[in-house]
Formats: structure tokens, C-alpha cells, sequence
């Protein structure tokens, strides 16, 4: 039995054949991906156009060049609300960054990010009540991200491999971005003072990083020492979650090389 029908589908591969978004044209016809990925592939390969197994190369283990700049920013994404799995009934793991919806402009950097770091791959979003997940599937994931394990990242150590603390020393300020785009935020905190006997609203902006990770939060502080960015820690009870940025000259630094979500 044909579920969606012959004509539905003949629709979707007029827009697949015209460069259409496998994502796109799903959402418009009310159609699962998996299944216009279906169509999609048979669709070329009826037509040819399937010449060999797709096997995009790796910059770890083939030596194809990483962008190491749009890296850095995601694996700050990555190490933030970031996770790689890999469903049964799946060929290759996929790394998913979960966006809120809030933040369309994030959405794209980290789209672009992928895009970027996996030329030879689709990146895709799905989305979820409030949120978007921004997804991208390759058998080299693990080579590219080895923070990768079992369980949740707070519970495991979290170290970087030499070579990519090599990049993120070449790229420091796109590893931050992508810490703070993840689990960080820019807020504006308010206090009183006298001011000529008269105590007055002051108001001075903030950044502020949570993550339970110990290992987590001192990649982020060590990477902030190293651009001159002071910090201190705030403990929420005895918990030393959250790592806050205020000094003004510190935050004029954030400003000009991350800046609020947008």
C-alpha cells in the first residue's frame, strides 16, 4: 500500500531535482525525512546518479584539511549541548547540537559550523517543541570528537587530545563562542549605591557559564587566562557551577568577540 500516494511523491522529487532541501520538502508534504530520503535515492539511482557509496574522507584519518576555526566554535557547541549517538537502525553515528528557538542566529552559526567542518556531508534540523536539533551524520565523528562516551559528560573526564588543543589555542575566542553559545549567557545584573547620600539603581552587564562538568568549566577558564579575561566563581548553594565574567574591561573583551545570543 502507498501511504502517501504517487502523486505526493512525484511532487517531492520535482522539488528534490530542483535542489529542494530533503528537510523542506518533508515539513511541506507532511512526509517522515527517512522517507523522502527513500525517494531521493531512488530516484537517482533509476536515473544514474548513484555512481558509488558515499564515504566522505576524515581530516584525522585520510588528512583531508579542517577548518579548524568553525571546529573550535563547534566543538564549544559540542562540549556544551552537544552529544553523539548512533540509533540501530542507523549506518554511522550522528552529532546533534540542540538549539533553542529563541536563538535563530545561533542556529545558523552552528549550522554553518557544520557545514564547514563536514563539506561532504548533509546537516539537517529537526525540530522539537521549542527547540531545534541541528544534526549530521558521519562514521568519523569519534575521530573528530574523542570526549565521546558512555554516560553523561559530567560524569566522565573530559580532556582535549593534543591536536585539538592545538587548534583551540590558535582559535580561542571561537572556542569560547561556542562554550557560551551552549551553556552561557549575557544578562545585565543591578545593584544599589550611594550616590550623594541617595542611593541609586546601578546596572552593569554580565556573562555568565554553568556546566556540573568540573573538567568542562576549566577548559573554559583556561581558555579565558589565556585572552585575559578575569573570572570568578559563583557557587549556588555548594555547588561551583557557574562561572561569571563582570569586571568591565573583561566584558568589553566578550563583547567584542562573542557577544549576546541572537
Amino acid at each position: 500500500m502507498n501511504v502517501h500516494g504517487t502523486e505526493v511523491r512525484q511532487k517531492a522529487l520535482t522539488l528534490l531535482r530542483g535542489g529542494a532541501r530533503n528537510a523542506d520538502v518533508a515539513r511541506q508534504f507532511n512526509v517522515p525525512p527517512g522517507t523522502v530520503s527513500y525517494w531521493k535515492h531512488l530516484d537517482r539511482a533509476k536515473r544514474g546518479e548513484c555512481p558509488g557509496r558515499h564515504d566522505p574522507s576524515c581530516p584525522r584519518c585520510d588528512g583531508r584539511e579542517l577548518d579548524e576555526q568553525a571546529y573550535s566554535y563547534l566543538l564549544g557547541l559540542y562540549l556544551g549541548d552537544g552529544h553523539i549517538s548512533h540509533y540501530s537502525e542507523h549506518r554511522v553515528p550522528n552529532l546533534m547540537i540542540t538549539c533553542t528557538e529563541s536563538w535563530p542566529g545561533l542556529m545558523d552559526d552552528c549550522e554553518q559550523a557544520m557545514r564547514a567542518v563536514f563539506p561532504d556531508n548533509s546537516v539537517c534540523r529537526v525540530r522539537k517543541t521549542g527547540c531545534r536539533n541541528v544534526k549530521v551524520y558521519s562514521k568519523h565523528l569519534h575521530c573528530l570528537f574523542p570526549q565521546h562516551g558512555p554516560g553523561r559528560k559530567h560524569d566522565r573526564r573530559i580532556a582535549l587530545e593534543p591536536w585539538q588543543q592545538v587548534i583551540v589555542d590558535a582559535h580561542p575566542w571561537e572556542f569560547i563562542r561556542g562554550l557560551i553559545h551552549s551553556d552561557g549567557c549575557r544578562i545585565t545584573n543591578w545593584t544599589t549605591r550611594l550616590v550623594a547620600g541617595e542611593r541609586k539603581r546601578y546596572e552593569y552587564p554580565r556573562y555568565l557559564f554553568a556546566n556540573k562538568s568540573d573538567d568542562i568549566r576549566k577548559l573554559f577558564t583556561d581558555t579565558l587566562d589565556k585572552v585575559g579575561v578575569e573570572w570568578t566563581t559563583l557557587a549556588r548553594g555548594s555547588d561551583p557551577f557557574n562561572i561569571s565574567v563582570a569586571r568591565k574591561a573583561s566584558v568589553a573583551l566578550m563583547d567584542t568577540h562573542v557577544g549576546p545570543k541572537y
